[in-house]
């Protein structure tokens, strides 16, 4: 039998959830995904450490406010490594302190794609990762009416994954493993079984509601705790999945069944898209969606200062 990892991939988009040029290369994966958080671990890692002096290097040689300029050289340079190694995309990260700010995003984010294309990389190889405010969607919107397509992250409620698909993103990133948490922390229950966990049936739900609707945003889950979510979320459009899951699902040689199916998605799901105060009241209404979003923010936030102060360090 093979392995769980290579049934998966018979049914879904794998993709590499790191930084970790090697763990790419282990695992082989059509895309991968970076954010702060990864951005700060991969570089630390020895095979980095030319690229973050050639970023420093370059950005203070142009002047102005070189840190902001090195983290983006940065992202961009990981971002060639990756996509020298995948097939199809990598995922980067608009700095998430313009999460509330739909110009800034639009800016950042068309500046990315500048560098990425001055490094010979296409549009069509990379998508931008913008949070899934109200005000990140918009952005989303724009972006993608420009040829620039959208990751739309830290999405935790029905209600973003609703916003987004109408805005038109590319692709969505419902965060299965942190929705657990949560309701781990709040609900006063520890276990779940696989098909009764949180995060899956959030998931679960937004493919269903996008295939009856027709809608062409693709479905990544993100964000896992356990091999248990992946593989009840198998037929999943795209699962981008950590080094450490992908080597668990690697060694596993069972049967892995597929529980989504784009032809097989229950009752009709009812919804009525609503505007802006709409979007926001329902937020507020959905206490770990907006608790969630909010924490993404400020954790993405941290490690992007931690970057910073590095690069400071670094290039002073």
């Amino acid at each position: 039998m093979p392995s769980k990892l290579d049934q998966l991939r018979t049914m879904t988009v794998v993709v590499a959830d790191t930084g970790d040029i090697e763990a790419i290369r282990q695992f082989q994966p059509i895309d991968a995904t970076t954010n702060p958080s990864l951005l700060l671990k991969a570089a630390t890692l020895p095979h980095y450490q030319p690229l973050v002096r050639e970023s420093i290097a370059k950005a203070k040689a142009q002047g102005g406010d070189w840190l902001a300029d090195c983290m983006d050289e940065l992202a961009v340079r990981i971002g060639r490594e990756i996509l020298d190694v995948v097939p199809g995309r990598v995922s980067t990260e608009i700095d998430a302190r313009l999460s509330f700010d739909t110009a800034a995003t639009i800016n950042r984010g068309m500046a990315l794609v500048e560098k990425y294309q001055s490094a010979g990389i296409s549009p069509e190889r990379i998508l931008l990762k913008i949070a899934s405010t109200w005000e990140g969607i918009r952005a989303a919107a724009e972006l993608e009416k420009k040829g620039v397509q959208c990751n739309l992250t830290l999405l935790f409620g029905f209600d973003q994954a609703a916003a987004a698909a109408d805005a038109g993103a590319f692709l969505i990133s419902p965060f299965v493993g942190r929705i657990l948490d949560w309701h781990k922390a709040n609900s006063g229950q520890q276990d779940y079984l696989a098909h009764e966990d949180p995060g899956v049936m959030s998931v679960r739900t937004i493919y269903n509601y996008y295939k009856q609707c027709k809608y062409d945003t693709i479905v990544m889950g993100a964000s896992f705790r356990n091999t248990g979510e992946i593989e009840a979320l198998s037929g999943c459009d795209r699962l981008t999945i950590s080094p450490q899951l992908l080597s668990d699902l690697s060694a596993d040689h069972a049967e892995l069944p597929r529980n989504l199916h784009p032809h097989q998605t229950g009752e009709n799901i009812d919804y009525q898209l609503g505007n802006e105060p709409t979007f926001r009241y329902r937020m507020n209404a959905n206490a770990m969606a907006t608790d969630k979003l909010a924490e993404g923010i400020r954790n993405f936030v941290a490690d992007q200062i931690k970057l910073e102060k590095m690069l400071w360090e670094m290039g002073s």
